[in-house]
């Protein structure tokens, strides 16, 4: 699916709601992983920044070539002169932070042959490989550009990683929520966003939702912050929604990859 096919929902509370106070369950039965997606250099450093403050690791994905000036896609969303490099991201790396696959070029891989969509995969899976000190195909998730996936094209991809994130649509069905893992098997971990505008106020709904639920592991898909990027989130709300959520003990804020490793550790 096409970012501009996403539900757009409505503004539930105003800029007030942004700053409430949630509801917390007794259980220790929730994960949230906030996924965010593309690169922007200056986004990323804060969005570590901010997660370094209350003790937290950052789940960023990058699109293999979007440090190249040839990279062209989605300019509107995605400009490359915002985008940063794999000496970025293995300086963020060092920090503890989690950098993930998120594509070769940025393509709908729905939308082109089946074989030129494998190649995508496997040139922004060589280029990681690389590039990308400490990586780790076995413990990687490769996130799909768009959440658009099928399943040969998830299989293919679970062939050679951890993990794949697509749309949630496409792996849920009657929940919002992946169940945390408790085996070490090849996972499809759906995922949701919103956009094009600022998606404050859609967190806030969903991540509400999630705490009073009986729990299970939500993974929201967000990209740049203030005015980077398709649906950003403002950096003061990011700073805000952390502080509130470390407050719950039953509630951990884990990277994508993180989660899984966990798994495999056991």
């Amino acid at each position: 699916m096409k970012r501009r096919n996403f539900i757009k929902t409505s503004t539930l509370a105003g800029a007030g709601m942004a700053f409430g106070n949630f509801t917390f369950p007794t259980s220790k039965s929730h994960i949230l992983s906030l996924s965010f997606d593309d690169g922007f250099k200056k986004s990323f450093y804060r969005i570590a920044e901010i997660h370094e403050h209350y003790g937290l690791k950052a789940c960023l994905n990058v699109i293999a070539t979007g440090h190249f000036k040839s990279f062209h896609t989605e300019p509107k969303w995605i400009p490359q002169k915002l985008l940063g490099d794999f000496d970025d991201w293995n300086a963020l790396k060092v920090r503890g932070h989690e950098i993930m696959p998120h594509t070769w070029e940025h393509l709908n891989l729905t939308e082109i042959p089946v074989d030129k969509a494998k190649e995508n995969i496997d040139k922004c899976l060589a280029y990681f490989e690389t590039h990308l000190e400490g990586y780790s195909a076995a413990n990687a998730v490769y996130n799909f550009a768009y959440n658009a996936s099928t399943t040969e094209l998830e299989d293919y991809a679970l062939e050679k990683v951890r993990a794949v994130r697509t749309g949630g649509w496409l792996v849920l069905k009657d929940t919002l929520v992946n169940p945390i893992p408790v085996a070490a098997i090849a996972a499809r971990l759906g995922c949701w966003g919103h956009g094009p505008d600022f998606c404050d106020d859609y967190v806030e709904q969903e991540v509400n939702k999630f705490l009073k639920s009986d729990g299970g592991w939500l993974i929201l898909n967000l990209h740049g912050l203030d005015e980077e990027g398709w649906g950003p989130i403002r950096s003061e709300y990011l700073d805000n929604l952390l502080k509130r959520l470390i407050k719950a003990d039953y509630l951990e804020v884990l990277p994508t990859g993180e989660v899984l490793n966990r798994v495999r550790k056991k």
